[in-house]
């Protein structure tokens, strides 16, 4: 009898993790592109962002650079929640309440000074010994991904155009 009942509790709890994991690709299957950028947000789940406004919209970004412009676009929009892919586990974590890591030495998702996001202090404390940067909230995150707005913007300019070059020399 009570082996039933530990392997009852097995069987739920794995169905409950299955109905989480569902839950996380939704925002991918129901967004699989940022519409600011148009990059994949299933290959950046480990950076993706998710805004659900209080009015019922919602918009799926690659990045906190992404987010930012959506952001300052809809000013009189009030965001609900702001969601994050946790950089280890790639779920969708609360982004207000998660544990930012700025700079260091991996490369950022839309930005040249990187911010990743963390479920777990331990965790960011960990990424940060080994990659450098700072731990830190979403507010100072977010600000900093709007001081770093215009020089990435021209990064990211700058790479297209390359990009765009190049694919030019290879039809000729």
């Amino acid at each position: 009898m009570k082996k039933i009942s530990v392997y009852c509790g097995l069987l739920f709890l794995c169905l409950m993790m299955a109905g989480v994991l569902k839950a996380q690709e939704l925002d991918i299957k129901e967004i699989p592109s940022c519409k600011y950028c148009g990059m994949n947000r299933e290959m950046f789940a480990h950076s993706r962002m998710l805004i659900k406004y209080d009015d019922g919209a919602q918009e799926g970004t690659c990045s906190l650079h992404c987010v930012a412009v959506d952001l300052a676009l809809n000013l009189d929009k009030t965001p609900k929640a702001i969601l994050v892919g946790d950089y280890g586990t790639k779920s969708l974590i609360n982004a207000e309440t998660a544990f930012w890591v700025i700079g260091g030495s991996k490369q950022g998702v839309m930005t040249k000074n990187a911010k990743w996001a963390f479920a777990d202090k331990a965790d960011a404390e960990k990424f940060r010994q080994e990659n450098g940067g700072r731990i830190t909230g979403f507010d100072e995150a977010l600000e900093a991904s709007y001081k770093d707005l215009a020089d990435d913007t021209k990064m990211i300019r700058e790479r297209r155009k390359m990009k765009k070059m190049k694919m030019m020399e290879h039809k000729h």
